[in-house]
């Protein structure tokens, strides 16, 4: 990442990208934000890292309320756009139709 440019964008490329890897499973967002904070280390201490962070953790213990309050806490100093709302609401409805689903296995 020598381009000044590429750097200014970097972060919210690489928060977009992890998403994406999030609506894929748990296991590849944790991947690619490992390799994300490998190649651009300035990404490790952004709001959109931290963000990721806190979703995985509270995916991996499916705990909706604390995914929706790491969502609230970042909306409130940097507004969603339309696709960003629309990916978090489809790894938030993961969390919440494995928890449906255990329900029905019992």
């Amino acid at each position: 990442m020598d381009n000044p440019l590429l750097k200014y964008s970097a972060k919210d490329y690489f928060f977009k990208a992890a998403l994406c890897h999030f609506i894929v499973d748990e296991l590849n967002a944790k991947l690619a934000l490992e390799k994300y904070e490998e190649m651009f280390p300035a990404f490790t201490d952004s709001r959109e890292c931290k963000l990721l962070k806190k979703l995985l953790e509270a995916h991996e213990e499916q705990n909706s309320e604390a995914y929706t309050e790491a969502v609230k806490e970042f909306d409130s100093i940097s507004r969603l756009d339309q696709w960003l709302t629309t990916m978090l609401l489809r790894i938030k409805k993961s969390i919440q139709g494995d928890g449906e689903g255990d329900g029905d296995l019992k």
